[in-house]
């Protein structure tokens, strides 16, 4: 039977993701609008940012965290162009994004010692051929392909070579073993669900003496350079934005770092994740049209969930349709280069009431378009 009771939010994307629980545009009413990001209002703004984000996250003391342009893509292309070079690369592949990572580091820097490990959607690559002597690239979170890293413990603590690691969908949400990565970034639309066009950059100690001793033999734009005039430029990680920042962005961000303390931060974002994934496995073991993208549990993401159905494309698709057309769930269709199927953000964002509610729309909407 059609279900009678709808999500209070409906919205499932997995970027830009659902603001949190209560949002009101009420709370950006401190933006310092019309002030400048240089001001010691608009640098004391972003330091909160900055020095809120160590603090929940629960970062190294050492590792600095700064705001740069065009999010979590921006944040890791700079980093790439950056530190890329004096080192061979491994790059490991199991979806789009991480695909484009390799596709830049060979057809962009032209880098000849590169060594790619992929996998198809919905299985990870054997992290155990990473030879740390060389740089390793990798995504924590497949965000297209809702498949996760289970944990660290591949990586050496005595590694030569620096791990960089987009995390964007991953962290707030996950455990993540801060030490072993030298370069971590994420965009603020993801697991907060805060607003586009900004990222965060967050380098290790060994990262910094890389930029720092090392001068990369291509031109490097301008929103990618962390050295000036000859010296570390520290003050991207103060407050000091390379180009203007979005103050209406970045008092979003301060808002959801708001909520993510009044849930118990790092360790309620993660829980509230995690439950939400446990209504949607415990729905799947139900129901047997149904099953997760990730060909095992212990690699399978709690924020961006992939499904496989046993339809046909066009049937996934009227049934994408059907949930949007019913105003129960948005932007629930597979990516568009990942195999057919749907794709459900359920990270801290999202209640689990609604996921709930959510899954017997699933079930009624499947039968209709069968």
């Amino acid at each position: 039977m059609k279900p009678k009771i709808k999500p209070k939010n409906n919205c499932y994307s997995s970027g830009p993701c659902a603001k949190h629980p209560g949002y009101s545009l009420n709370e950006l009413k401190d933006t310092p609008l019309g002030r400048s990001h240089r001001s010691a209002l608009g640098k004391g703004k972003l330091a909160e940012s900055i020095n809120r984000t160590k603090e929940i996250l629960g970062l190294p003391p050492d590792y600095l965290v700064g705001i740069v342009p065009a999010s979590d893509t921006g944040a890791f292309e700079m980093a790439m162009w950056s530190l890329l070079g004096p080192r061979g690369v491994d790059v490991f592949v199991w979806e789009s994004f991480s695909k484009g990572w390799a596709t830049d580091i060979q057809a962009q820097l032209k880098l000849e010692n590169v060594r790619v490990f992929e996998e198809d959607y919905g299985k990870l690559p054997d992290l155990s051929q990473a030879d740390f002597d060389n740089d390793v690239v990798f995504v924590w979170n497949g965000t297209t392909s809702g498949v996760k890293i289970p944990n660290g413990d591949w990586i050496p603590d005595n590694r030569k070579g620096l791990t960089l690691c987009d995390a964007t969908s991953a962290i707030f949400a996950m455990d993540i073993p801060y030490d072993k990565l030298d370069v971590i970034t994420y965009s603020w639309q993801k697991v907060l669900g805060g607003e586009a066009a900004h990222g965060i950059l967050i380098l290790s100690p060994r990262s910094v003496e890389r930029i720092k001793n090392y001068s990369p033999p291509w031109p490097m734009p301008k929103i990618f350079r962390m050295m000036k005039k000859g010296k570390f430029n520290e003050g991207i990680f103060k407050g000091s934005t390379i180009n203007t920042p979005s103050m209406l962005a970045n008092e979003d961000y301060l808002a959801a770092l708001s909520w993510a303390e009044s849930v118990g931060g790092l360790k309620g974002l993660i829980q509230r994740s995690n439950s939400n994934l446990k209504v949607f496995e415990d729905f799947v073991d139900k129901n047997d049209w149904i099953d997760f993208l990730a060909e095992s549990k212990e690699i399978r993401s709690n924020t961006s969930v992939c499904f496989s159905l046993d339809l046909p494309e066009d049937k996934i698709k009227a049934m994408v349709k059907l949930l949007a057309d019913e105003g129960v769930a948005y932007d629930c269709g597979s990516y568009r280069a990942a195999p057919p199927g749907l794709r459900f953000w359920c990270g801290a964002t999202v209640d689990k009431q609604d996921i709930e509610i959510i899954t017997q729309w699933l079930e009624w909407a499947y039968h209709e378009v069968k």
